[in-house]
């Protein structure tokens, strides 16, 4: 047997095995019952070589064989990490060969040492979007977990989001442009994916940058999290995931809400006011948010400007505010409508 030939069977056969510790069963129900009524189409996948999308794609690859041809990997070389970044495109590759996947990489043009987290995560999710059209694909699987949950959680209380940010990540998350995201692993912790992929054989790529202190999100993972789950005496991850769903149902309550309420008229762009007399400040508040994307282009309101014309929402009196670039927001005759100077 040549040295491929026992790569591509050594890679196999711990897949398989992988399969064996994690299942469909771990999976999010959310993501179970998706699965139970659409199937239809390829499957992508976000794959970074780390240890949780390794599992994943691996987990996928073992449990559904009949879709094998049909599952294409997704890797974003950011090249932040010079050689190391090559080393994890080359191992991506390696893998997808061994299991006859086809792989789609990108690379990140030009020079970006320092940039920001909210730049790389840009600059993957438009190679994403990218990669995913060129290769027909609408589904696009994500290796978030449990402690993910945690993270994400505290890191947007610091940022006072309201349930819609504070329920993310999503488990099934249907994208404006059609596409739908699933991540499937949030019941699971990080720790029992890299003990099911020890207990395979299985090796992945770690990224020495998370080690590291220059991140919000490194500094929460290393510094905050461990502390406050020894602080907790309880399973403060699980706690965290268990706020996540409740927090999902609260916000999709208040949408259906703003749905029955039906306040916006998209067509005209103006957003009836009359309707949202008396209701609670959550209610209007989403109602407002529908008519700014309503607009085209959406304008940019600072946090405080927001919290300032939804307060001349909320009075309803006559009144103008300006939404930047010549336009304004005008209050009248119990309508808010777009004017233009």
């Amino acid at each position: 047997m040549t040295g491929s030939a026992q790569s591509r069977s050594a890679w196999r056969s711990r897949a398989a095995r992988l399969g064996e510790r994690l299942r469909p069963a771990d999976f999010h129900p959310e993501v179970a019952a998706w699965l139970a009524r659409s199937r239809r189409g390829p499957w992508g996948v976000a794959f970074s070589g780390g240890a949780d999308s390794l599992a994943l794609l691996l987990t996928l690859w073992a449990h559904w064989p009949e879709r094998r041809d049909r599952l294409v990997a997704l890797h974003f070389n950011h090249r932040l990490r010079g050689r190391e970044s090559d080393a994890d495109e080359r191992f991506c590759r390696r893998v997808c060969a061994a299991l006859g996947l086809r792989c789609r990489v990108g690379r990140w043009a030009g020079r970006h040492r320092g940039a920001s987290e909210a730049a790389a995560r840009a600059a993957r999710h438009g190679f994403l979007a990218r990669a995913m059209r060129a290769a027909g694909v609408r589904t696009l699987w994500l290796a978030h977990q449990q402690d993910d949950i945690a993270e994400s959680l505290l890191m947007r209380l610091a940022r006072g989001s309201g349930t819609a940010g504070l329920a993310a990540p999503r488990p099934v998350q249907a994208m404006a442009d059609g596409r739908t995201f699933l991540r499937p692993l949030l019941p699971v912790k990080k720790a029992t994916l890299v003990a099911a992929l020890r207990g395979a054989g299985l090796r992945w790529r770690e990224d020495r940058s998370n080690a590291g202190m220059d991140h919000f999100r490194n500094r929460l993972r290393h510094r905050v999290l461990p502390g406050w789950i020894r602080a907790s005496g309880r399973d403060a991850l699980a706690g965290a995931a268990l706020a996540r769903e409740r927090l999902d149902e609260d916000d999709r309550a208040l949408e259906a809400w703003v749905d029955t309420l039906r306040p916006l008229d998209r067509r005209r762009r103006t957003l009836d006011l009359a309707v949202l007399g008396g209701r609670p400040r959550a209610v209007v508040r989403r109602a407002l948010h529908r008519w700014l994307l309503s607009l085209a282009p959406p304008p940019d309101l600072s946090r405080q400007g927001f919290e300032t014309l939804l307060t001349l929402v909320e009075r309803g009196r006559p009144s103008r505010f300006s939404l930047g670039h010549r336009w304004f927001a005008v209050i009248r005759r119990g309508r808010l409508t777009q004017q233009r100077t």
